[in-house]
């Protein structure tokens, strides 16, 4: 091999191995959440194919009906976005919906626990109050929750 040769085959391997250790923190990380590893490869002047770029789906929808359990995916979510050394503009991209949907189910965890003070407490008819305001808080949490967009994709290229 030409001694360029052997520059660009240092260069792929390099970068196979990058690619390959974010996306596998990534996978790691995202845990039930992140699909399989996606990689693109190009074949090297040695006839190998070498990963250049590569990608893991993870879902970051939230979960109907239930803001606990959107809270607690999203930290998993971010988590996720930001475990590799060096983080991508998408894997950023991905962190900051994760924070702005557990954001989302913040508000609205804090809306049904207040209606849930407020109803509560001075009901005679054995806290049907509370049970409507729980009702009402979770048809607008799935409201919400189904505007959102169900996933999004981690990505790295080289």
């Amino acid at each position: 091999m030409s001694s360029e040769q052997q520059a660009q085959l240092r260069e792929l391997k390099q970068t196979d191995a990058e690619v390959r250790t974010h996306e596998q923190a990534h996978k790691t990380v995202g845990g039930p959440y992140a699909g399989a590893i996606q990689l693109e490869y190009t074949t090297g002047p040695d006839g190998r194919r070498y990963a250049t770029a590569g990608e893991v789906p993870i879902d970051v929808s939230a979960v109907r009906g239930n803001p606990e359990a959107t809270i607690t995916k999203m930290e998993v979510v971010k988590r996720a976005a930001l475990a590799p050394q060096a983080p991508s503009p998408q894997d950023r991209a991905v962190a900051a919906q994760a924070d702005a949907t557990k954001a989302q189910a913040q508000t609205e965890l804090r809306q049904s626990r207040n209606e849930d003070d407020k109803g509560g407490g001075g009901q005679g008819e054995g806290g049907d109050g509370q049970a409507t305001a729980a009702r009402r808080a979770t048809q607008s949490y799935q409201r919400a929750a189904s505007t959102m967009q169900p996933a999004f994709t981690l990505a790295i290229s080289a």
